[in-house]
């Protein structure tokens, strides 16, 4: 894992996420469904529902907001039947990537998916056909301070069941196998931590370095139509953009 730091697009999410709040907001919602459909309303019987009140927390999302979306996904304040789906292709540069939205319309995201691939000049696969380039991990994100000591913080983490710990200028980066996330964070939260970030994401095994300054404004064109998209959850790619 060494060598893999987020930092840089969390930062980026994170001035997002101050001017679209909102927009931030709705997605979350869409995944507290998905949770909610998959494994109930009850957050103590349902790890994936709390991994996802932990990312809205994260996130700044107000309880209120998380108990409306809790008690709208579970049919008691009229429902909407959302499912996930996951688009694999590659971008503008040869770009590797993975797209997964959460969408009341297959339909309509799969055409809205090979309208933006096309577009920006790449291409949308068959499924499979970039993901094994990644590793599914578990990524927790700690901001680090000044007062922290870094061999307690690596040790609770390791304690924690982590299957790797890198230290970076600005976070801690805690890794772990997607299977025991949730008890990880968990424990971490239990020891008085607090995230920046904390979800799976898919990490690339190798990066493809885009510096030329054209490509780059087109990776980002691409990236920002992705983004823009309401039924998009996550976009992971393997870019090591040269800014």
């Amino acid at each position: 894992m060494s060598g893999h730091s987020k930092w840089a697009n969390i930062k980026n999410k994170k001035e997002k996420t101050d001017s679209q709040r909102g927009k931030i907001f709705t997605k979350i919602g869409r995944e507290i469904a998905i949770a909610v459909k998959e494994g109930g309303a009850d957050p103590n019987n349902n790890s994936k529902l709390r991994d996802v009140i932990a990312k809205a927390k994260a996130n700044n999302m107000p309880n209120d907001n998380i108990t409306r979306s809790i008690k709208k996904a579970s049919g008691e304040l009229g429902s909407v039947n959302y499912e996930e789906c996951t688009y694999e292709g590659y971008g503008p540069g040869g770009l590797a990537v993975i797209v997964e939205v959460v969408t009341d319309n297959r339909n309509r995201i799969a055409a809205e998916m090979r309208h933006i691939f096309d577009k920006s000049g790449g291409s949308l696969g068959a499924s499979g056909c970039v993901s094994w380039m990644f590793d599914k991990k578990g990524v927790i994100l700690i901001e680090r301070d000044a007062d922290m000591d870094e061999d307690e913080i690596m040790l609770a983490a390791l304690d924690a069941g982590a299957a790797d710990f890198v230290p970076q200028d600005d976070v801690f980066e805690v890794y772990t196998e997607p299977t025991d996330f949730s008890a990880v964070r968990e424990k971490l939260e239990q020891a008085g931590l607090t995230f920046l970030s904390a979800q799976i994401d898919m990490i690339p095994q190798n990066s493809v370095t885009v510096s030329d300054p054209e490509a780059i404004k087109k990776v980002e064109k691409f990236l920002d139509l992705l983004d823009d998209n309401d039924d998009v959850q996550d976009v992971f790619h393997n870019g090591d953009i040269d800014e």
